[in-house]
């Protein structure tokens, strides 16, 4: 790049100026630079006057020359040639380059953005990364370094700059056309140089000249190379020591740096490193170690001790992966099919085969999505086993336990891919077959055990105090038959609508339905919530997304949906013993209140006198009483609560009767359920909006506390 090819371009009509762009002399008389900077954008005709400034302002005032447009291209695509009135000394021609590879290369630049002005248009010198695999190919991505923020007047900051070349290397390779306002102004697009170069028009004008015809010379990113010693970062310190005892020869160095730095996308003509570059290399790439450790291990298994030494203290160093770019492409691809084969395995796979870690957030939920693989994979990358394995031999990494235990429940090929894809994993890891083999016998004989469905997902909600709107911080547990307890924990949910928390229960109980042994078995929904939000109509929310042909529904239409407000133990210790007692001795009791009963003192009369073993009680009576009353029924230990939330009166209590409210408890959560479907497909002829409490015998089990903080990555449960 030669700063006194800078051209600083004018359009616009005599004596007003209308367009400001920026061109590079790429010949004596010719200005390459954006086509828009020369048109009128109402009418898509040339400005009838264009004035150039040729030469950075550092070297001194240059006179302004008339100018106009020459070329533009055929197939629109926006670069333009200008003629200029005047020859200029233009030194040595310039050289084309087209970037190859995948790593990113540095490029540089200089243009007249609109926010380096002042009283005069200052140039700014455009630099940062070039990453040959962003975007579709039509353009280069450009991810500027320094970036001008939207000013007040909302004018585009990066307006001038278009026009600007683009070099890499001091090869140009494009022409700046627009910037993308969605990065924040960090990024520009240029056209490449490979797209016009080749054109009869462009070449045309370039034949008699020093420069031309173009020919473009193939660029790729160099490998990074280590700084000055004193100013090492730690990590290529570090892994200098670590790579120096097996890569002493330098000869065998060159050759796996060369491969290393092929696979990762650099130029590795005449790529001879040190052992100090090499770990520069290394520690630029998080998968780069992998990748060499997979030469090594292939190359000379008698260095194996050595390299799994380094391997193993190398988990420790940040930015260090466990996988190669080859392993994690495999695995995912793997993965994909599981998730849409066996779309809750993963999950189930984790919860059993890392029973304490503290699991990524997507194990968390009922089933993973295809979008949250990557990086489900890399936050598993960074956990152990934790399990004995023989001496001097590498842990084994808990993402190779979870894929032994996902391959032991899936399909036949699925599974027989897993499988090969965690031994040549071990293998290049220096993880010892036993250690594999142990992993994999558990893996069996989990996936041959009987799977107990579960009996009730329960929904703990609390009010967001922090707005006004109504919102909800949620959390689900699902219980087994067994006993077994699984939360599940989804941060993005945190605080929820009434329609994102029944979505959210919605879609765990059909994925729960599809998990194995569940069959038919609709589990029961217990919704935990305070004493102050047992007034919530949580039956009647609808998930945000309706079924496109089945239309949205109510959760209490679909699945048996009880509250349970366990914090009133709390307040009440001997309320749990109450319950027990209420469950052994008095199921088949009910207590129906009536006018007789006035307040609450005569309903704590009743529930500590005849009905002191009353395991059910339904609340008729006045509404503004309700509260009260129902909490003095929780209180006391009372097990099922069944109320009208749309009673005014005791002269309500009729519409509860075609729900046998005082008949078999164990009946009355699917007997509410069929009464709101009934609601529900034919409004109108019910007015009743029945609550139901329902409290297991003994306190109900409960997801534990809202704690939404992200725990250390790595990090194990107690």
């Amino acid at each position: 790049m030669d700063p006194r090819r800078l051209a600083l371009i004018h359009g616009g009509t005599t004596g007003a100026r209308h367009s400001v762009g920026t061109g590079y002399l790429i010949a004596p008389r010719l200005v390459l630079t954006a086509r828009h900077v020369l048109v009128n954008r109402a009418t898509d005709e040339p400005w009838p006057e264009i004035r150039i400034r040729v030469g950075h302002p550092c070297g001194g005032q240059t006179p302004l020359l008339r100018a106009e447009l020459l070329w533009h291209h055929p197939r629109g695509l926006d670069v333009a040639l200008l003629y200029v009135e005047e020859a200029a000394d233009v030194g040595d021609p310039v050289t084309w380059g087209r970037p190859v590879g995948r790593a990113p290369l540095r490029y540089e630049g200089l243009g007249f953005p609109r926010a380096a002005a002042g009283t005069t248009r200052d140039p700014e010198h455009l630099r940062g990364v070039l990453p040959p695999l962003s975007g579709s190919g039509e353009y280069y991505v450009l991810d500027q370094e320094p970036a001008p923020v939207v000013g007040a007047d909302g004018e585009k900051p990066w307006g001038g700059a278009s026009g600007a070349a683009v070099f890499c290397d001091d090869h140009l390779v494009g022409v700046v056309v627009h910037d993308d306002r969605a990065f924040a102004n960090r990024r520009l697009r240029a056209v490449p140089a490979h797209a016009f170069v080749d054109d009869s028009g462009f070449t045309a004008h370039l034949t008699g000249h020093p420069e031309g015809p173009p020919r473009l010379i193939d660029i790729g990113a160099a490998p990074p190379k280590a700084g000055p010693a004193d100013g090492c970062p730690p990590t290529e310190r570090t892994l200098a020591n670590l790579l120096r005892p097996l890569l002493a020869d330098p000869v065998a160095r060159w050759a796996h740096a060369r491969e290393l730095a092929r696979e990762l996308g650099y130029e590795t003509t005449r790529y001879e490193p040190s052992v100090a570059d090499l770990a520069a290399l290394v520690a630029s790439h998080p998968r780069a170690l992998a990748t060499l450790s997979g030469s090594l291990a292939a190359a000379d298994e008698r260095a194996r001790a050595g390299l799994t030494g380094l391997l193993i203290r190398a988990r420790l160093l940040d930015g260090v992966s466990l996988l190669s770019p080859h392993e994690y492409d495999g695995l995912l691809d793997l993965l994909r099919t599981v998730c849409k084969e066996h779309p809750t395995l993963l999950p189930r796979a984790a919860r059993e085969s890392l029973r304490y870690a503290v699991l990524p957030e997507s194990l968390t939920r009922p089933t993973v999505s295809e979008q949250d693989l990557g990086g489900l994979v890399e936050e598993l990358e960074a956990l152990s086993d934790s399990e004995r394995v023989p001496e001097g031999t590498a842990p084994v990494p808990a993402l190779l336990r979870l894929v032994e235990y996902a391959a032991a429940a899936a399909a036949h090929e699925v599974a027989a891919g897993l499988r090969s894809w965690s031994e040549e994993t071990a293998r290049r890891l220096g993880i010892h077959p036993d250690a594999l083999r142990e992993r994999r016998v558990d893996a069996s004989a989990w996936a041959h055990r009987p799977t107990a469905p579960v009996a009730r997902v329960v929904m703990e909600l609390k009010r967001d105090d922090s707005t006004d709107q109504e919102l909800y911080r949620c959390r689900i547990l699902l219980a087994g038959e067994d006993g077994s307890r699984t939360v599940l924990h989804d941060a993005r949910t945190v605080p929820k609508t009434p329609e994102e928390a029944a979505r959210c229960l919605s879609d765990t109980v059909a994925a729960t339905a599809a998990e194995p042994g569940q069959e038919d078995h609709v589990p029961w929904v217990t919704v935990v919530v305070d004493r102050t939000d047992l007034h919530l109509a949580v039956d009647e929310w609808e998930p945000d997304t309706p079924d496109e042909i089945m239309g949205g529904q109510p959760l209490g239409v679909e699945y048996r949906v009880t509250l349970s407000c366990p914090d009133m133990t709390d307040y009440r210790p001997q309320r749990a013993q109450d319950q027990r007692r209420r469950w052994q001795h008095g199921p088949a009791q009910a207590l129906v209140t009536d006018p007789a009963c006035r307040d609450g003192r005569q309903l704590r009369h009743l529930l500590g006198g005849e009905h002191r073993d009353a395991a059910q009680v339904v609340l008729n009576g006045p509404a503004g009483e309700r509260a009260t009353w129902l909490q003095i029924c929780l209180a006391m230990g009372v097990p099922v609560v069944l109320w009208d939330r749309a009673a005014a009166s005791y002269e309500d209590s009729e519409r509860l009767h075609t729900l046998r409210p005082a008949g078999r408890p164990d009946e009355l959560p699917e007997r509410v359920r069929d009464f709101r479907s009934h609601s529900f497909a034919y409004p109108g002829e019910r007015a009743a909006r029945p609550s139901l409490v329902w409290e297991q015998d003994g306190r109900h089990p409960a997801p534990g506390p809202l704690l939404f903080s992200d725990p250390p990555k790595g990090t194990h449960a107690p």
